[in-house]
């Protein structure tokens, strides 16, 4: 007789810029304006001595658009509004 297998989906694997948009987004109640995720992430950055660039702002958007599984906009499409999907560890 056959056994069947599942195949469990795997683990979303997270980039460390898209853990400092959840841990933003976790710390103001689970959403947020994109651009004071922007201002936050920031100011996260540079606490740990890390560079600020000029395309962070771009690079967060296109985070929360890889992710959209982890992001969501509770507006709806052409906010600016972003909020975490799920509970993010």
């Amino acid at each position: 007789m056959a056994q069947k297998t599942s195949k469990a989906q795997p683990p979303v694997t997270v980039d460390g810029l898209a853990r400092d948009v959840a841990t933003v987004l976790k710390s103001m109640g689970g959403s947020a304006h994109q651009a004071m995720v922007v201002d936050c992430v920031a100011a996260m950055k540079r606490q740990r001595g890390e560079s600020v660039t000029a395309d962070l702002a771009a690079r967060i958007v296109e985070v929360f658009e890889h992710y959209r599984d982890l992001f969501f906009r509770p507006f709806g499409e052409g906010s600016n509004r972003w909020a975490l999907a799920c509970d993010f560890a």
